[in-house]
Order: C-alpha cells, then sequence, then structure tokens
C-alpha cells in the first residue's frame, strides 16, 4: 500500500537537481537593463517628480562658488523648468594663501561616450577633498507636495554664470540636457556635472591642493496611495512628455 508513496517521494527527489537548475539567477546585460527602464510604474500613480542637482567648489581660502538647480513636475506642471540658485560665499581673506597648481591629468576623452551614471575623480594634487553621489528617494502621499521655485529660471537654450576668487561658474540647458560646469581658478581644476539623455555624468579634475569639492543630484518620486482614475492615466504622462525637449 505504500509501494506508491515512497515511488513519488523517490521521483520527487530525482527532480530537485533539474529545477534548481531552472531556479539559477540570470544576469541581464546592460541592453537588457536599459529596455527595462520606466516600465514598472503606471503614469497615474506618480504625482510629483523632482530633480536637485548641486555643484560646488571651495579653495584653501575657504571661497564657494556653486549653484543649486531644481525641477519639478506635477499635474498641474504647464512646462518642465528648472531654476537655478548661485552660490558665493567669501573665504578666510589673506591670512591662508593658495599657491598654483602644478598638477597634471591626461587622457579621459572617452568619458564623454560614457552612458548611465559615470562618476569620476581625478587628482594630481594634495589634500583635496572630491564626493559625487546620485540619491533615488521614493515616498507615498495622496497628493502632490506644495511647489515653490526658488532661484532664477534656466530657459532651454540659455546659461547663467557667475564668478568669485575661487574660479568661474556657468549652468547651462541646451537640447542635450543641463549642465553645471565650474572652472577654478589659479589652475586649481575643473569640475563638470551632468544630467541629459537618460545619463548622469559627474567628473572633477583635481591640480592643485586643499580644495573641496562636492555634486550632488537627488531624484525625488511621490507615489499615489490610492489608484488613479483611468481619466487622468494621460496627464500625467503628457507632463512626462515635456522633458523631452530639453534632452531627458
Amino acid at each position: 500500500m505504500k509501494t506508491p508513496i515512497w515511488l513519488a517521494v523517490v521521483c520527487l527527489a530525482a527532480s530537485l537537481p533539474t529545477h534548481a537548475e531552472l531556479l539559477k539567477p540570470i544576469e541581464l546585460n546592460d541592453q537588457e537593463l536599459a529596455s527595462l527602464r520606466g516600465r514598472y510604474v503606471m503614469p497615474g500613480r506618480i504625482i510629483s517628480f523632482g530633480i536637485a542637482m548641486s555643484s560646488t567648489w571651495q579653495n584653501a581660502n575657504g571661497e564657494v562658488i556653486g549653484a543649486t538647480s531644481s525641477m519639478q513636475i506635477q499635474q498641474s506642471t504647464i512646462k518642465p523648468q528648472f531654476y537655478v540658485t548661485m552660490i558665493d560665499e567669501k573665504g578666510y581673506g589673506s591670512a591662508h594663501t593658495q599657491s598654483a597648481g602644478t598638477g597634471t591629468v591626461t587622457g579621459g576623452a572617452g568619458l564623454n561616450s560614457t552612458e548611465g551614471v559615470t562618476q569620476v575623480v581625478r587628482a594630481a594634487g594634495d589634500n583635496n577633498s572630491a564626493y559625487n553621489n546620485v540619491d533615488i528617494n521614493v515616498s507615498k502621499a495622496n497628493q502632490a507636495p506644495a511647489m515653490q521655485p526658488q532661484g532664477q529660471a534656466l530657459a532651454a537654450g540659455s546659461t547663467l554664470v557667475g564668478s568669485n576668487g575661487a574660479g568661474s561658474l556657468s549652468v547651462s540647458s541646451s537640447g542635450t540636457g543641463v549642465q553645471m560646469n565650474i572652472v577654478a581658478n589659479n589652475n586649481q581644476g575643473s569640475t563638470v556635472q551632468r544630467l541629459a539623455q537618460g545619463g548622469l555624468m559627474q567628473n572633477t579634475t583635481l591640480l592643485g591642493s586643499s580644495n573641496q569639492v562636492r555634486n550632488l543630484t537627488s531624484l525625488n518620486v511621490v507615489l499615489r496611495d490610492n489608484v488613479a482614475t483611468a481619466g487622468s492615466l494621460n496627464g500625467n504622462l503628457d507632463q512626462l512628455k515635456g522633458l523631452r525637449t530639453q534632452g531627458f
């Protein structure tokens, strides 16, 4: 009477290695991952999408040059718009003297053709600090957060510039995205942060000493707690389509 039961157990045990092979994880390559982007969240659930970028350079004298840029898209947004706030901080005065940078960094032409997120720090000086970081924050809410744009509007195809003792800064928006570029004075180096065409570049080159550089980007998404109605799906999708004109 028990023979069929034991026979079933033996057959099951014999089949376990086969099932283990079928359940073995499969690694996806970059091309396959690229085709999956944005496929698993319905537009109706996204009630707010925001980007915040910041680039700063502080030299040995304590002077800081930089900028912050932000954009937030909601159902009420007519046109996606970046807003820029310049950063200009005074230093310690003449008590701290920074000598001219004498370092040399060669190569790196291939960095202009990378895809996805690229973070690079190349240093040819001493006592430098460089930090690149990308945050993706996803939260849930019943309604979108209040929009309070701060700073100067950055129109497509325009460039905002600034300068002080630490260096010169430019923030530009074009058909390929948004870019922040800082060239430090006294041959101390340069940094660029670019968000465009589905990729993010944070690249710093340090030729002098005692500099502190920060490139930060934060992507903030708010998802609706309750399921959106069918009529709101197209409305949310149309808001995101506006990013295409800026190269995203």
